[in-house]
């Protein structure tokens, strides 16, 4: 194939590009191509393509289906919002997602959800995936009767999610194909999935089924640790059966909450005087990570407060892991420079900040100078990665790089402009490390509709795309599927 009038950089002069066996080939102006095809591009701006570094891609495909509640601004609005939706027809459980109760002036209790539903099973899923907020007959329904306020939270909710949420595996996949279909819409090549599930079997099934549009690195979790061992997989081995596409990716534990649901594990109390919670302490994550490492597996450990990340880079210094910490929302100062210095890298999502800055001011107050810090990591030279925690936040690269270079929030105010992230470093962090495409690299590609890019954030946020392409194939635009 060959591509001209590509624009590699804005201003610059296009030039032609060959793709030859899913690579690119340099200036191909005066070389034959595979196919023999030729697209002009018409001096429009071609990137590296993007990845998400951090997904829960079941989650993010069903939370499309379910009620959205990130827009209530009370318990009040949301019962309002599902008393709306149940005149619809619903399944037995009835499954919303995304809300966001740290600032809500009422509380969220079944006692609420049971004035609209007495006998019907509601289950809201809040914004983090950290909690649950359930009437009285869900509760009996989970066998959860005992509890007096129908707020799940942690240990009490995550282990029930892919129950609340139980779909056959046939409709399941159509969701998560139409969702790769979306993401490749917006530029994406390939994402990290975190999703609680075997995701290695997960992915061959529907690669094998045809949902190809996307490379997918596989996370392990502990419960599926061992069967990796035995199958003797490794980070960064390609998966049988994949054509390449899906690779094995790191293993996941997350040892504290979150911000939204008040549980990230800090170094100074909440308002209420307690620091969160430490859902494995360092001694069993030490073990989770030494074996880990010794088959070959990195280590992706989800460490939000400041106190959590301290233990986890305490884990990695003494074990010797590879890997990363995931989010990094709140650091101690003592801690920035052990990311280079151990080489573990801050995989963030800037997005986060939009919903969470007003969070962070109310129960972090005095420390959000070094909340979600990005730029005190890079200025330590640790290395990021950029993604969403789909569905915390929407799996849109454009949304997460806007957020990561301008850190004006929504409603217009600039939130420690100093952590703002230079363009180059933000696309090297969503691209994998390429902040510019190089003749030999792989042909993962977006082409922008447009020669230029926006520097404000709410325009970059919106960048039309007009063509993505993996391994050299169209998975989206008016050559998809050609």
């Amino acid at each position: 194939m060959l591509l001209r009038r590509a624009r590699l950089t804005p201003g610059a002069d296009p030039v032609d590009l060959s793709i030859r066996h899913g690579r690119i080939g340099g200036d191909g102006s005066a070389t034959h191509d595979d196919s023999g095809e030729v697209v002009d591009l018409a001096g429009r701006l071609v990137l590296p393509g993007l990845w998400d570094s951090h997904v829960h891609f079941d989650q993010w495909a069903l939370s499309q289906a379910a009620l959205d509640l990130s827009g209530a601004r009370s318990a009040a609005e949301a019962v309002t919002l599902f008393a709306a939706h149940l005149e619809h027809p619903q399944p037995d459980v009835v499954v919303a997602h995304g809300f966001r109760d740290g600032l809500w002036p009422d509380a969220p209790t079944a006692a609420l959800l049971d004035a609209i539903a007495p006998h019907r099973p509601l289950v809201a899923i809040s914004a983090d995936l950290h909690s649950g907020w359930f009437n009285s007959a869900a509760l009996r329904h989970f066998s959860l009767a005992g509890d007096p306020t129908g707020l799940l939270r942690e240990a009490e909710f995550m282990p029930l999610m892919n129950e609340i949420q139980r779909s056959e595996v046939a409709v399941l996949d159509r969701w998560v194909d139409e969702a790769t279909r979306v993401a490749a819409a917006r530029g994406v090549v390939g994402i990290v999935d975190f999703e609680i599930s075997d995701n290695v079997a997960a992915w061959s099934r529907r690669i094998a089924a045809g949902t190809d549009r996307l490379r997918v690195r596989c996370g392990i979790w502990p419960q599926w640790l061992d069967a990796a061992i035995d199958a003797g997989l490794r980070t960064g081995g390609e998966i049988p059966g994949t054509a390449g596409l899906a690779t094995v990716g790191p293993m996941k534990v997350i040892v504290d909450g979150s911000l939204g649901t008040r549980t990230a594990y800090c170094h100074d109390p909440y308002p209420g005087g307690d620091h969160g919670v430490l859902t494995v302490p360092p001694e069993e994550l030490a073990q989770w990570m030494s074996r880990a490492r010794d088959h070959g597996i990195d280590s992706a450990i989800h460490a939000i407060g400041d106190r959590a990340c301290e233990h986890v880079l305490d884990c990695f210094e003494s074990t010797g892991a590879r890997g990363s910490i995931e989010h990094a929302q709140l650091v101690a100062d003592a801690d920035f420079a052990r990311f280079a210095q151990l080489g573990v890298a801050a995989s963030i999502q800037p997005a986060h900040v939009h919903d969470d800055a007003d969070l962070a001011d109310r129960y972090w107050a005095g420390r959000t100078g070094r909340a979600f810090p990005y730029g005190t990591l890079l200025g330590a030279n640790a290395t990021l990665a950029l993604g969403s925690d789909a569905p915390v936040a929407r799996l849109d690269p454009w949304l997460t790089l806007a957020a990561a270079v301008d850190r004006t929030l929504p409603d217009g105010r600039g939130w420690h402009r100093e952590h703002e992230l230079p363009w180059p470093v933000a696309l090297a962090a969503s691209t994998g490390g390429r902040d510019r495409i190089t003749t030999g690299d792989v042909a993962d590609l977006v082409v922008l509709d447009t020669d230029v890019l926006p520097s404000a954030g709410a325009a970059l946020a919106e960048t039309a795309v007009w063509g993505t392409m993996v391994g050299g194939h169209w998975t989206h635009g008016p050559l998809a599927g050609s």
